[in-house]
């Protein structure tokens, strides 16, 4: 038999060595397992370009955020996160003890404190009770701070839960743990999940956008919204509020759109021929963000122009144009869901009151809560709450126990507050509870991978089967754990 591979000159084992080498033209080439196919099979697969394991999630090079079905039909399909980093006391805004305020300035009981771990203090601290009153509001009577006036007037149209459990309690770790499920940096975000299984609704505005106001940003930065080992084409896009939406956005003096696209024409012209001789996805991503760039040169500032805005949306939201400011991200927030971003990543970084807890709470509380209950009320007078889930939260509570002298908590994972409102979900409803000194949660836990599996039920996901496989495994948001927590669902 004759191959590509026999020699002229055979000697006398030609026969048999033809046979071998036939054998492998054929293994390699000629039936299709090859160890090229095999390998291309393995890239595209890791890349997200050829997977059976999530939804549908084929992104083809030429529109890599083309939009995806979820398994099954989604409930909502954009998310807003409200992230207040610090930790907020649920025992001033959410979750009020009267036996706490009745204990209070005594020692905690001996057995509750047995085996805990506390970040800062001595676990024998005194007992601090409420430094806020709180009063009844809502059809089911719900009891919320005064503080919250704003939250109140919206308590019918949210689902509170009490009974929230995260596994850290320092900062960076257990923002990571909210944000990507771990507490370990590179893994992939909530909002890089949901534009890798969903893709995106928008050509011209990023598919998952991070807003960042307070006296700093969050303290584990950008691993709250990092794409991990997904395809960066799915980390989120930080904007600003003020001045250019991102920067370097304008083109400098002398560069004209018609350069610029000729420019980016070629360039992206080399990156697709790249593409296809390695296949490496990370490519696709710059291809992608050097086209999303210049879409956005026309269409960033239109979408962040607050004075299209009336006069009375600016002033139900408390926003200002041209202030950096929660607020002025609150209202910014539906404008980008409305253009069909799908995730919009709101950090207000002040919530840590070690000390100065009545001042300090009062501060944040005055930046946020107006804004936050506009954007529930705002979404509804839209008819976009129901395609749409607004989370509001920290990365953890803080202690019964004072810190500071007699103004402050310690950070508290065993057990602390956080709302949502939108699609889905059982409005004007308080799910779970704590126990009387609000140490630990007394009824329907509710821990961090639960609550991301419930977002990606909403979303159309099942959030066992939405994977991406890395290092040899098939990683989730959940990793091995969480359940749905049916009790919130409509």
């Amino acid at each position: 038999m004759n191959t590509p591979f026999c020699s002229t000159a055979a000697s006398s084992n030609t026969s048999a060595n033809a046979t071998r080498l036939a054998r492998r033209d054929w293994l390699l080439r000629q039936c299709g397992i090859g160890l090229g196919h095999i390998a291309l099979t393995t890239l595209l697969a890791e890349s997200g370009m050829a997977s059976d394991h999530g939804a549908t999630l084929s992104e083809p090079a030429s529109n890599p955020m083309a939009p995806k079905k979820p398994h099954f039909p989604a409930k909502i399909k954009n998310v807003i996160l409200l992230f207040m980093g610090g930790g907020p006391s649920q025992f001033e805004m959410f979750d009020y003890k009267p036996e706490l305020a009745r204990l209070d300035g005594t020692l905690p009981p001996a057995e509750l404190l047995d085996g805990y771990r506390a970040a800062f203090i001595n676990p024998n601290s005194q007992l601090l009770g409420p430094r806020f009153k709180f009063n009844k509001h809502g059809e089911a009577g719900t009891e919320i701070s005064e503080m919250l006036p704003h939250t109140a007037s919206v308590i019918d149209d949210i689902c509170m839960i009490r009974s929230m459990k995260t596994d850290a309690f320092n900062h960076a770790p257990a923002q990571l743990m909210m944000s990507t499920g771990s507490q370990q940096f590179g893994r992939p975000s909530m909002g890089s999940w949901l534009t890798y299984g969903l893709g995106s609704e928008t050509q011209d505005l990023p598919a998952y956008v991070v807003f960042n106001s307070g006296k700093k940003g969050p303290s584990a930065g950008a691993g709250n919204w990092n794409s991990g080992f997904l395809p960066t084409l799915h980390s989120g896009v930080e904007l600003r509020s003020s001045g250019d939406p991102v920067l370097y956005l304008s083109n400098p003096p002398g560069m004209t759109e018609q350069t610029q696209r000729s420019t980016l024409r070629a360039v992206n012209e080399l990156n697709r021929k790249r593409l296809d001789v390695v296949g490496d996805p990370e490519i696709a991503t710059r291809v992608n963000s050097y086209e999303m760039a210049f879409r956005m040169q026309s269409s960033a500032p239109e979408a962040m122009n607050l004075a299209d805005e009336s006069a009375s949306m600016l002033e139900l939201y408390g926003a200002e144009p041209g202030k950096m400011s929660f607020a002025n991200n609150c209202l910014l927030a539906r404008r980008l869901v409305q253009r069909g971003v799908r995730f919009v990543q709101l950090f207000h970084e002040s919530w840590d009151q070690h000390g100065g807890l009545k001042s300090g709470l009062e501060s944040n509380c005055k930046d946020t809560d107006q804004a936050c209950a506009a954007l529930v009320k705002d979404l509804k007078q839209q008819g976009m709450l129901d395609e749409t889930l607004v989370i509001w939260g920290g990365e953890f509570g803080r202690t019964p126990m004072v810190q500071g002298g007699n103004d402050g908590r310690d950070h508290h994972p065993n057990a602390f507050t956080m709302w949502m409102a939108g699609g889905g979900l059982k409005p004007g409803m308080v799910y779970g509870s704590t126990d009387e000194l609000g140490f630990d949660v007394a009824e329907n836990p509710v821990h961090v991978h639960d609550l991301h599996a419930t977002i990606l039920h909403l979303l159309g996901f099942d959030h066992k089967r939405l994977t991406y496989r890395f290092q040899g495994r098939d990683y989730r948001l959940t990793d091995v754990h969480g359940e749905l927590v049916h009790g919130i669902l409509a």
